[in-house]
């Protein structure tokens, strides 16, 4: 039996045995000559066969440390070298290495168990693991030094495999012993059901098995770190046993527990639910977090677990759409029950609103704390979530599109869903932000984007809805401003605002004229300012101001019956003036009742006076005062938002219409009505063959135009009388007043007739011959009742080359199409009663062909 002695002097190492026994030792040592080095090799060789007994490794590391020390540590007056020492002890050279290789090996065995033979829970034992570990480094150290082998296997690295051994047999034994090392760990046998079958390892029906094994896992893992790691210190940075079992658990743990997942995802009937496999996922993440986050960081290592839980993540984010829906559906009506009342007195939006995000942020905050740390999954994932936000965003706003209407009359409810889709506007902001904002995947991002585009779409479309319902009243009011205008504000002549009493009797006359409609719009404003959201607020005053100016062009400046699309009831819903323009053409050439396009010379509209047109600037600048200072300040409309919208700019443009003369007026026409031949290309009904040419006199400037009317071809017309055709050319522009301006060709009884006729058009030298046109028509000549126009097309001089002039066949269509600007100029023509070159550009202009009785 070998007796291990602490004692405490310099040399303790060679003190083997207690008194007198080591007394004996020493006095026979000194006789016979046996050196301390002997005798030091000699114990260690003894103790070599116990070097598991406790205590025993703290001694034959000292031993094993000073052996090394004597035979690495020569002298300096000595050339001998260490290893020619060592061969020449009298212990054996390849005694003492066969040893200490045998030991070596014992030792790796041994640790490759050292939760076995050092039990965390004996501090002697976790002495001994130290020492061992030391002993183990000291034969590293005398193999490279005393040996000097060339590079013998580092003590770290033999620690490293030892535990890794260590972990994967420790991870078969949880893994075979799961459940009852779980419930006996846990205290949890006697809780158990008697009935519930054995848990013999994983399963397709549950995910028990891998919840214990990962708590299992996660206090093997916590053992080696407050226990082992504060043992196993001689390594400095190289070793950390808790972050090495962890890696290695883990390891072995992503192969069965991935496979494990693939055969759950290709069940054909899943017994589980999605939200099973995402408390899982939470379970793997939190374990990973703990143990292998601050590993991955270090080695810059993306884990692979997201990939596993992908597919079951998507199956939730899918089945979230719906629950989401449901739950729109459900808080919608609950809130349309309770008259979408405001959530507090400080907010202008309905509890649906803060219901509805407080879903899709529960569901973003679940994605969040995935924390998933690959890129590319968290950007699919953001992708997905994105779709939901879109599909549940968008369905509310159908449901508010589908609700409007029927509030429109309430206005305080009509501004609360108006604020509510804002509201979603200001939270789908928010939720983008806390997504990644800037950062966010672009395909997602642009997902977030359309959607904020597509509500802000929805917000105009509401409010042109709620400004279009506030029409009627806003109509009515303009009304009386035109009765108004005509009663109070007599007398011809011209106003100069320069001069102060004009002005102010100006302004008086308009003050009293505005009065009922001022009243009408501060009815409905007042509701807005108290109600609406600022950015709400801006779009219902802008739609105001665009009923209200289009009003006052349409009733007041532009009388209503001399606009035929006013006379069919049809609004213009467009403030765009493309819009405008091609809305006016369908509705004139499609939906406009034959009889509402008749002769526009008829109409008995009175023309508005300078001192009208006065009034009624002086009432545009009363009312953009009105929109501008609306509420506090920075609520209104801005002035020059105001001044250069196309309402404002289309009726002062019909107001200075009125001073311009006839001429000018027909110039303008001539200039901006380039597509009056669009009729005639979707629908000919007839062709013409012209040639026309165009000479300018040297001496004196003028334009001598000479037009031939050949004849004309599949004229579309059917009569029940003789059927008699003949082209009507009128030369049309300024200045013509006292010129020959009309040519009538004789009547043919053909459908196919030939003329050959030629006609002379002399313009005079005050424009230039692009402000011309000429305006053919072909009638049918009815005796004693007026004609019946067949069709009509329009060539512009512009057109025709000055040298070569032009030849070419013409088709007829059965009207012209005009524009915004051409309708208006007709209006303020037809009010001209005593001119007749305005009675006749409006009579060829307005004509339409109307169908003969069959």
């Amino acid at each position: 039996m070998f007796i291990v002695f602490n004692v405490y002097q310099d040399e303790e190492w060679k003190v083997y045995f207690d008194e007198p026994a080591q007394e004996i030792v020493d006095e026979f040592a000194m006789r016979y000559g046996i050196e301390s080095i002997y005798q030091a090799m000699t114990h260690f060789s003894c103790l070599s066969s116990k070097y598991l007994s406790p205590g025993v490794p703290s001694v034959m590391s000292t031993l094993l440390a000073n052996i090394n020390a004597f035979y690495a540590h020569t002298a300096a007056t000595t050339q001998v070298s260490c290893g020619d020492r060592f061969a020449a002890s009298n212990f054996g050279r390849e005694k003492f290495i066969k040893l200490l290789d045998q030991l070596h090996n014992n030792l790796r065995i041994d640790l490759a168990q050292y939760r076995k033979y050092f039990p965390a829970n004996d501090p002697s034992r976790l002495q001994d693991l130290k020492c061992t570990i030391d002993l183990l480094t000291s034969i590293t150290f005398f193999r490279m030094k005393v040996q000097e082998l060339p590079s013998p296997e580092r003590a770290c690295d033999v620690v490293t495999k030892c535990i890794r051994a260590c972990m994967d047999s420790t991870y078969t034994f949880l893994y075979e012993n799961c459940s009852e090392l779980f419930d006996r760990e846990y205290d949890l046998d006697s809780n158990a059901d008697p009935n519930k079958p054995p848990d013999d390892g994983p399963s397709t029906t549950n995910l028990d098995f891998w919840n214990k094994l990962i708590v299992l896992m996660a206090s093997v893992i916590e053992e080696d770190k407050t226990s082992y790691s504060t043992v196993i210190t001689q390594f400095n940075n190289e070793l950390d046993v808790g972050e090495l079992s962890a890696e290695c658990l883990w390891e072995t743990f992503c192969e069965d527990f991935s496979s494990a997942l693939l055969e759950h995802l290709n069940l054909e009937h899943r017994v589980l639910s999605s939200n099973d496999y995402m408390s899982m996922h939470f379970k793997v993440k939190g374990f990973y977090t703990n143990y292998l986050q601050a590993i991955a960081d270090k080695n810059n290592i993306v884990p692979e677990y997201p990939k596993w839980f992908e597919p079951f993540v998507m199956q939730w984010l899918n089945e979230n759409d719906s629950v989401c829906l449901e739950f729109l559906n459900s808080a919608f009506n609950k809130d349309k029950a309770d008259g979408f009342k405001k959530v507090s007195e400080h907010t202008q939006f309905s509890f649906s609103v803060t219901d509805v995000f407080a879903t899709i942020n529960q569901c973003l905050n679940v994605i969040k704390k995935l924390e998933c740390p690959d890129p590319i999954i968290l950007r699919k994932y953001m992708k997905r979530f994105a779709v939901t936000v879109d599909k549940v965003l968008i369905a509310y706003s159908h449901l508010v599109i589908a609700e409007f209407p029927k509030h429109m009359e309430v206005l305080p409810v009509s501004c609360i869903l108006l604020n509510n889709i804002q509201q979603l506007r200001i939270q789908l902001d928010k939720v983008y932000r806390a997504m990644g904002g800037d950062d966010l995947d672009p395909d997602a991002a642009d997902i977030l984007k359309e959607l904020q585009h597509r509500l802000n779409a929805t917000l105009d479309e509401l409010a042109n809805q709620l400004g279009l319902s506030l029409a009627q009243g806003i109509r009515a009011a303009t009304d009386d401003l035109t009765k108004q205008l005509y009663l109070q504000v007599k007398g011809p002549g011209q106003v100069s605002l320069a001069n102060t009493n004009q002005r102010e009797d100006i302004q008086e006359l308009s003050d009293s004229v505005i009065t009922s409609l001022m009243t009408e719009l501060n009815h409905s404003l007042t509701v807005f300012l108290d109600i609406c959201e600022k950015t709400v607020l801006k779009r219902l005053l802008k739609e105001m101001w665009k009923v209200t100016i289009t009003c006052m062009e349409k009733r007041v400046v532009l009388p209503p019956t001399s606009d035929p699309r006013q006379l069919s009831g049809m609004q213009a819903a467009k403030s765009n003036a493309t819009a405008k323009l091609e809305e006016a053409s369908k509705q004139v050439l499609h939906r406009i009742p034959v009889a509402t396009l008749q002769d526009m010379s008829r109409d008995s509209e009175k023309s508005l006076s300078p001192k009208q047109c006065a009034v009624i600037d002086m009432a545009l600048g009363t009312l953009k005062d009105c929109f501008n200072a609306f509420g506090t300040p920075g609520q209104g409309l801005k002035r020059n938002y105001l001044d250069k919208s196309p309402e404002l700019q289309s009726l002062r443009y019909a107001l200075s219409l009125y001073t311009q003369t006839t001429d000018t007026l027909i110039k303008t026409f001539i200039n901006t009505q380039s597509q009056q031949n669009k009729p005639s290309e979707r629908d000919p009904v007839g062709e013409v063959s012209l040639s026309v040419d165009i000479f300018t006199q040297p001496n004196n400037g003028e334009h001598k135009v000479t037009v031939k009317i050949v004849a004309c071809n599949d004229l579309k017309w059917q009569t029940t009388g003789m059927f008699q055709p003949f082209v009507e050319v009128h030369l049309l522009g300024p200045h013509l007043s006292s010129r020959k301006r009309k040519h009538a060709t004789k009547t043919k009884n053909t459908d196919k007739p030939r003329y050959n006729d030629t006609v002379i058009f002399m313009i005079g030298n005050e424009e230039m011959y692009d402000a011309y046109e000429l305006h053919i028509c072909v009638k049918d000549y009815c005796f004693a009742r007026t004609d019946s126009l067949i069709g009509v097309t329009v060539l512009q001089l512009k057109e025709v080359d000055r040298t070569s002039g032009v030849a070419s066949w013409f088709a007829f269509g059965r009207n012209v199409l005009l524009n915004e600007t051409g309708w208006t100029i007709l209006r303020i023509l037809s009010q001209r009663k005593t001119d007749d070159v305005a009675k006749q550009f409006v009579q060829l202009k307005s004509a339409v062909r109307h169908e003969a009785p069959r």
